[in-house]
């Protein structure tokens, strides 16, 4: 609920807000004007904030960055409804909050590759080993050879991707901001939650000074209404001593709104430093998952470099089967006599 601030600078400027004239001198003309004083400022969840098109334009600590420190003074209302509203700092710590899940998530997603690439290794080597076809002779026996051995090299090749995997990207995703990172995080949401009461008591502060200068005005109006009717010495002591208290209440008030506004102030300059650090931390979160995704996109590079390379003597074996030397070689091998049959003679 938006509540109208007291405006200081237009109402207090008004020497019978604080110091009552004698009496007689307010006339009900004045009191009214005092009464319709525009309001230039809004008050919501104790937080001071100009109300649209009044004062100056304000600017923005960081024109163009878009940056945490310019977009989140106001509460947010509560998307579960559990409370009635949320501050901006803990909006931008549960930001980092995410974003430490997100990244166990992407750590988990690793696994998960890191263990296929194990399996799809050890199914290679396996495969390898494989006696089939391991009596095709000739040319197209080495080339039949050398393919399988190719199986073992990937297995090789695939295996070490899956280590480099683990220790230059899944790992580093893991350890990035350990179990004292919530801790760590707390500590703002604390500190400005602390500054936040404190700022709700100074408002709580005013107001109740707020009220009690407007009884003391109020008894000091009466009281000057009962001495123009009737006049007595004992009225103008009266007049006197109300005037003194309303007096006194207008001081008081005047040093609640000074409490006050130096508690917003440092609440103001806390939000400023702690949501530039946040700002900080996400930055370095962001380019530590890139790093490393990039990191992963470099490994896959080089897994398919090493395939490659695994696959060209094969390439070249098989540029060399030669079907005529195959048969050379079998015959050379399996022949069972070069004289031909003749006829035969009677």
């Amino acid at each position: 609920m938006m509540e109208a601030s007291f405006d200081t600078e237009e109402s207090f400027d008004d020497p019978s807000c604080l110091a009552p004239q004698p009496p007689g001198s307010v006339s009900p003309a004045k009191r009214q004007t005092v009464k319709e004083v525009k309001e230039t400022k809004a008050t919501v969840n104790c937080v001071t904030f100009p109300l649209p098109g009044e004062g100056p334009e304000q600017q923005l600590l960081k024109p163009n960055d878009w940056s945490y420190c310019d977009f989140f003074w106001a509460d947010k209302k509560d998307p579960q409804g559990t409370h009635p509203c949320v501050p901006g700092i803990e909006v931008l710590i549960q930001k980092q909050l995410k974003g430490k899940t997100l990244q166990k998530e992407m750590a988990e997603f690793f696994h998960e590759r890191i263990k296929i690439e194990e399996e799809y290794a050890k199914n290679l080597s396996k495969l390898s080993l494989s006696p089939l076809a391991a009596q095709e002779e000739g040319t197209l026996g080495e080339a039949w050879t050398q393919l399988k051995k190719s199986l073992h090299d990937e297995a090789e090749v695939h295996l070490k991707f899956s280590n480099k995997l683990h220790s230059e990207v899944e790992k580093p995703l893991l350890v990035f901001r350990g179990e004292h990172f919530k801790k760590d995080l707390k500590k703002y949401d604390h500190h400005i939650s602390d500054l936040r009461k404190q700022l709700a008591s100074k408002y709580a502060g005013v107001e109740k000074a707020r009220k009690a200068l407007a009884d003391r005005q109020k008894d000091l109006e009466v009281k000057t209404q009962q001495l123009e009717v009737k006049l007595s010495n004992k009225g103008e002591e009266d007049i006197k001593k109300a005037r003194r208290k309303s007096t006194q209440a207008g001081d008081d008030l005047m040093r609640s709104l000074d409490f006050y506004n130096q508690t917003q102030c440092k609440w103001f300059e806390e939000m400023v430093t702690s949501s530039m650090e946040l700002e900080k931390l996400e930055v370095e979160r962001i380019e530590f998952i890139q790093t490393h995704l990039r990191q992963y996109t470099t490994l896959r590079h080089e897994t398919d470099m090493f395939n490659q390379s695994t696959v060209q003597p094969v390439d070249q074996l098989l540029q060399d089967v030669d079907p005529a030397k195959d048969r050379e070689l079998w015959v050379r091998e399996n022949k069972t006599g070069d004289v031909r049959p003749v006829d035969l003679d009677i």
